[in-house]
């Protein structure tokens, strides 16, 4: 900026657009022009109030001394003047550039604001095209997608039709093979005598031997002829006594592979075996053989053992707390033993809940049964309990002692698992038959007068 003493002979000030910017202050602006100014006239005002007295301010501005003569009170005030007016011509000229770099942004704004519209409607149209481009790339998508999932579905019935039949190939082969003379089945595919391929081969001879069984009841509705069938059907009729002999042998090697295993308590292998053997009847063979061979079951000291525990050396006139106390010693043991065994069919077998029921019935049948029989005897009216020895009263104590025990071990059994079995209602039964006879019993006492 120029210096505010300059006058009108030495202008211009120059003011600078930059003197406007940032944090803009007039006050700033206006002590950067007169702050020169002003002190040296502080300085005047002050030595002339010093050496002519005192003075007097008048209004129009001036100091009278004594001598009457007229004093400006700003001597620089011409100066300021002349100052504030170069001032305002150099901020009209800054103000007219301004308008004009204005007005000339402005042109160009507008003239960048139209090329960009230009180009931003070029932009829309570009992209309305792609959105109609990606629409028909979708729709060609969609299209290929349909036909593809198309030609998959076909792709995917063929092939279970190409599997279905060569497996139907495979079958025919094997019927043909099992077709031979009867009882010749060394020339069997390997698939047959391969151990590895056990559960492969019971498959297809089920499978073999339902087809063929059906087959020869076919042709022997069809045909009532008996010299018909047999002509019409007699290959059919070898592969099914062949197929026959086959299942058997096969069935037979694997229970004994079956025992064997659960001999070595190998539940793996037993598992295996019994997985295999449900393609047999269900597997109803291996569930029969593998209760039928517990230790309970075949070994005969063990109903000696029993009838010890509950009757002692006494037998029915060990009083009927001790035979309650034996009751809940044998039926405690028969739940564990069963608790026991259900693990291990729950381990073993593909249908565990058969094997259980299966297995808790020949525990009532036989074990129960027996022990209940032994404790129940009927009496006869030609020789009934003596007296001292309780009489009937004591028959009647020892079966309501043997239904409480009998009933608790029902509902134990029934915790640890019957399958469809009802364990309580089997008691039950057996029970109300006893009553029933013990009613018969009392009947003909009556009759015979030997009951009041």
């Amino acid at each position: 900026m120029a210096s505010p003493k300059a006058s009108a002979a030495t202008l211009p000030l120059i003011l600078d657009v930059e003197d406007f910017k940032g944090d803009f202050s007039f006050d700033a602006l206006f002590g950067g022009l007169v702050n020169e100014l002003l002190p040296s006239f502080q300085d005047d005002n002050s030595d002339a109030a010093d050496s002519t007295g005192a003075t007097e301010a008048l209004q129009n501005g001036t100091l009278r001394g004594p001598q009457g003569l007229g004093t400006p009170m700003f001597p620089a005030v011409e100066e300021l003047l002349a100052l504030f007016k170069d001032s305002c011509k150099e901020l009209v000229d800054l103000r007219q550039k301004i308008d004009g770099r204005l007005q000339n942004l402005k042109k160009e704004v507008e003239v960048q604001d139209a090329k960009h519209r230009k180009t931003l409607a070029e932009l829309e149209k570009g992209v309305d095209g792609l959105h109609q481009s990606f629409q028909r790339l979708d729709s060609r998508i969609s299209s290929v997608g349909q036909t593809a999932a198309k030609i998959g579905d076909h792709l995917q019935s063929a092939d279970s039709q190409r599997k279905t039949a060569s497996q139907t190939i495979d079958l025919i082969k094997y019927l043909m093979e099992f077709n031979s003379s009867p009882g010749d089945l060394m020339e069997l595919s390997p698939l047959f005598s391969d151990d590895s391929r056990v559960f492969e081969a019971a498959s297809i001879a089920q499978k073999l031997r339902s087809f063929a069984e059906e087959d020869v009841g076919t042709h022997a509705i069809n045909m009532p002829s008996a010299v018909g069938a047999a002509n019409a059907s007699r290959g059919l009729e070898v592969a099914v006594a062949n197929l026959q002999d086959y299942c058997n042998e096969l069935e037979n090697r694997l229970l004994s592979r079956f025992d064997a295993a659960s001999q070595r308590r190998e539940l793996s292998t037993m598992a295996e075996c019994a997985k295999i053997l449900s393609q047999f009847n269900r597997g109803t063979s291996a569930m029969q053989h593998y209760v039928a061979s517990r230790p309970m079951f075949i070994d005969v000291e063990v109903m000696n053992t029993d009838i010890n525990l509950v009757l002692g050396d006494q037998g029915l006139q060990a009083g009927t707390s001790n035979i309650a106390r034996g009751l809940s010693a044998l039926y405690k043991e028969i739940t564990e033993t069963v608790r026991k065994e259900a693990s291990t069919i729950m381990a073993v077998f593909p249908s565990p809940n058969d094997v259980m029921s299966s297995l808790v019935q020949r525990v009532l049948e036989q074990r129960v049964s027996a022990i209940l029989d032994r404790l129940l005897e009927k009496p006869s009216l030609l020789n009934l309990p003596p007296v001292n020895q309780g009489g009937l009263l004591q028959y009647l104590r020892i079966f309501a002692v043997s239904y409480e025990r009998t009933e608790e071990l029902a509902k134990d059994l029934q915790s640890v698992g019957c399958g469809d079995l009802d364990a309580q209602g089997i008691a039950i039964y057996w029970h109300m038959t006893s009553i029933g006879l013990m009613c018969d019993l009392v009947d003909e006492a009556v009759e015979s007068n030997l009951i009041d």
